[in-house]
């Protein structure tokens, strides 16, 4: 309360403070003081810091400012004796008196003033200060993932769950705000992997390596066009501290194990930091029901497929600041893992006169890894906040899908139709980026950014297919199933944005981005007609814009618009014919065109003490639309009737939507948090999927979060949460609807060095049932998988080495957030 009352009382004084400095015989030049809030701990700036200004030993307010997103202020006012307060939420208030300006020095810099949260430092454990665990800033929300309790044993995937706006379901594909068009980066730079398959890789991803997540809904025209949804940023856990330190954290549980170790070291100017982290599950048995009608044409499975999953990865990053004016920094990422499946059906097909049921058995294994390489150089001018960067990365994964089905009790008049495949498919991924930043403050108000980048992806896909002639004797070559297929794509793209501070605490930033791209798809192989060479190239215009208004100094309006294209990546690109399972086939689409996006915003955001709320409404439209159409189909290997889902650009969407989200503390040890997003679904397709769209009118959908937590003393922390998905709507049905609970408890024990914790997921609840329904061209599908959920583990973090902070170097590096990631995270599911 005395919080809102100070800032309250420095708005109403601000008229009488300058009607008095105004009046009179005093000088008439107007000096500056200005400087920059770090946080103690993090070594990081506060933005949305209060900084108020008082006579010298005076208690009224003269005059205000919020701290901007690197932490800097400026106060306009005539020389004198002042007194600066910096106050912030969870920070006692630090007091600088006397500050002395005079005519002939009007200007004064307080540089960097350290401030340090409500928590007494120890000798030699990692101190974290008292950020909560959702921020709203200028550009972004922020997840702070590390105060996280019921994450813990767990990996990326759980934490997205939480994270407001973002929704992850059950095969992993994540999505923002209802569109899966999102960018994911790792420490503000791309990975091939995750291009590729995106949903393995956030499994490998252990909880206990995630310091926060960042949620960007409306990029500007800085960063890269793609990604419609927007783009998410996870943070790994690293300290700029002095010294040998770091962590070791680990979990084992009922459905999935981890482990990670983080290491840094800092001397001087001389910085490093490795870490790595592994995830393995134990083996999960699903059941999935699987029916299919066409005319008369009736086909069902009922399977259950054991699975097995398992996961690396690790990097090592260094940095060396040359002097105040040159830095230099290079990381490495490596990944790998894959996963493995073994599933037994029962099948009918009514076709199969009078011998309609047989059996199958089914093997498919699928494995990716590879790395990201970066190295980037920064040149800091005599100027404040002038900058010049130069970037370049390599990033280069390899993903892998093996496969077999055998068939069993198959009457000797259908045996040629179910003949008894094994099948491989080697998709490679090379992606090179160079890359150019510059930064320019023009005058007191305006800042210039500008840059430029080139991009270049060399993608190979190998699939080999053999088969037994009426299932004996040598597995042979089948070359009509068989091929290699090469696409290029080559990205070159400039920006601009000015950003203005304006009068009456109004801020504008606008923005202009060109994209040229170049395609081109090679098929090598003449036994597949379908596959045909071609060209492509277009080039986007993106602009941006963002308008913010301090209504207040705890509440903001802020008024966005961008356009943004999604360009599909290449588990929608691979002209690859999955038959993991035959009677429900997957295949890419390589001459997809890339959706283009345009979308508007205004939020509200206020803070009131350590509560945030926020609140806003969104409009989108989008052309061609990416989704996968299900169809039934001859397939001529097998000479009979499956079901066969392909992508293609279907029309356009156009979808209104509202979120809201908020944490607030209605007593002290009592933490609520909720988040909600609900959208709507209008498509209206093109003439050549129009017999594709089974459903017309406006579809309502939603995603929502909510948790408590307990914080008691002793070191001791409880929460529990809830997630909750709606069916998400396509031009042909819907996909599964799914909800989840959860709980965890966390202790600190032995001098706060070390961290014990309970969770379980879903405890009340075995299976998961998930149920989805498809209506096409002259068929009717629906599939019902039981996934089992229910899980317990237990989870430890133990900290090691003494530690000193200090100041937070920004490090530049490549940052592409430019394609559409593939529903199925580029792996089989055999269902």
């Amino acid at each position: 309360m005395k919080r809102i009352l100070l800032l309250f009382t420095i708005f109403c004084s601000v008229i009488t403070a300058k009607a008095q400095m105004g009046a009179g015989g005093g000088s008439t030049i107007t000096g500056r003081i200005s400087g920059t809030v770090i946080d103690s701990l993090s070594g990081k700036p506060l933005d949305y810091a209060t900084v108020s200004i008082f006579r010298s030993g005076g208690k009224v307010p003269l005059n205000g400012v919020l701290t901007d997103s690197k932490g800097g202020f400026k106060l306009d006012i005539k020389p004198g004796n002042y007194k600066i307060a910096v106050s912030y939420i969870g920070y006692p208030t630090k007091v600088i008196d006397p500050v002395l300006t005079t005519g002939s020095k009007p200007d004064k810099n307080l540089g960097n003033i350290v401030v340090s949260p409500g928590a007494k430092a120890l000798k030699e454990v990692v101190v974290t200060g008292q950020a909560p665990i959702i921020e709203n800033k200028i550009d972004k929300i922020v997840f702070n993932a590390e105060k996280d309790l019921t994450s813990s044993g767990g990996n990326a995937t759980d934490i997205l769950r939480k994270v407001p706006l973002v929704s992850v379901d059950l095969d992993g594909n994540v999505s923002l705000r209802g569109d899966q068009n999102v960018r994911v980066l790792i420490n503000g730079k791309p990975s091939g992997a995750l291009s590729t398959s995106l949903a393995d890789v956030l499994r490998t991803i252990p909880a206990d390596q995630i310091k926060s997540i960042e949620v960007i809904t409306s990029p500007s025209a800085k960063y890269d066009a793609e990604g419609s949804g927007g783009i998410i940023n996870i943070i790994t856990k690293s300290r700029d501290v002095s010294g040998l330190n770091g962590s070791v954290s680990g979990g084992v549980g009922t459905r999935q194990n981890n482990g990670n170790v983080n290491v840094n070291y800092k001397h001087n100017r001389f910085s490093l930091a490795a870490n790595v982290g592994t995830n393995f599950a134990w083996p999960q048995t699903s059941l999935v029901d699987f029916n299919s009608t066409a005319g008369t044409l009736v086909r069902a499975q009922n399977s259950t497929s054991k699975t097995k999953r398992y996961g690396t990865i690790g990097s090592v990053t260094a940095g060396y600041d040359v002097n105040e004016f040159n830095s230099i920094t290079s990381s490495f990422r490596l990944n790998g893992g894959g996963m493995n499946i073994h599933g037994q059906s029962m099948a009918t097909n009514s076709s199969f006169t009078n011998s309609p049921n047989y059996n199958s058995t089914n093997y498919s294994k699928g494995s990716f890894g590879g790395f990201d390489w970066n190295a980037g150089y920064t040149h800091k001018f005599k100027l404040k906040d002038e900058e010049l960067s130069f970037a370049g990365q390599w990033s280069h994964s390899k993903i892998n899908t093996d496969y077999s089905t055998l068939y069993s009790n198959v009457a000797a008049a259908y045996i040629s139709q179910t003949p008894n495949q094994m099948g491989s498919n080697d998709g490679k991924n090379d992606e090179y980026t160079l890359q150019a930043d510059y930064t320019l403050p023009i005058g007191k108000n305006i800042k210039l950014e500008a840059g430029g980048k080139s991009i270049f992806r060399r993608l190979n896909s190998t699939s080999e297919v053999d088969r037994q002639i009426l299932n004996q004797g040598p597995f042979l070559p089948n070359d009509t199933a068989s091929y290699l297929y090469d696409y290029n794509q080559d990205v070159y793209a400039g920006y601009t944005v000015l950003s203005f501070t304006l009068p009456k605490s109004y801020t504008l930033q606008v923005g202009g981005r060109v994209e040229n791209t170049q395609i081109t798809g090679d098929p090598n192989n003449a036994t597949q007609p379908s596959l045909q060479p071609f060209k492509n190239s277009y080039t986007t215009f993106v602009p941006s814009f963002i308008l913010s208004k301090a209504l207040t100094p705890t509440q903001t309006l802020k008024l966005t618009y961008n356009k943004r294209i999604q360009r599909p990546s290449l588990t929608f690109l691979n002209p690859f014919i999955n038959k993991a399972n035959p009677d429900n086939q997957t295949e890419g689409n390589p001459t997809l065109s890339p959706e283009i996006t345009q979308s508007v915003e205004l939020g509200y955001t206020t803070f009131i003490k350590s509560s945030v709320v926020n609140f806003s409404v969104y409009y989108k439209h989008t052309n061609d639309l990416i989704e996968g159409i299900a169809s039934s189909i001859l397939d001529p290997d097998l000479g009979r009737i499956v079901t066969r889902t392909d992508y293609q650009n279907i029309g356009t969407n156009n979808s209104w939507g509202t979120s809201f989200f908020g944490s607030v503390n209605p007593i002290k040890i009592l933490t609520l948090r909720g988040n909600i997003n609900a959208y709507t679904y209008n498509p209206q397709a093109n003439a050549a999927q129009s017999a594709q769209q089974t459903g017309s009118g406006v579809y309502y959908n939603y995603n929502a979060f909510l948790s408590a937590s307990l914080a008691l003393k002793g070191g001791l922390a409880i929460e529990g949460f809830g997630v909750f998905n709606s069916p998400r709507r396509t031009i042909q049905g819907t996909n599964p609807a799914f909800n989840l609970f959860g709980f965890g408890v966390k202790k600190d024990i032995i001098a706060k060095k070390f961290t014990l914790g309970l969770n379980a997921l879903s405890p009340f609840q075995k299976y998961l049932i998930l149920d989805s329904k498809i209506n096409g061209n002259g068929f009717n599908q629906s599939q019902k998988i039981s996934y089992p959920i229910r899980s317990f583990g237990i989870s430890f973090t133990y900290n090691f080495g003494k530690i000193t902070y200090g100041a937070q170097n920004q490090k530049k590096g490549v940052n592409n957030d430019d394609l559409k990631q593939g529903d199925q995270g580029g792996m089989p599911n055999n269902n």
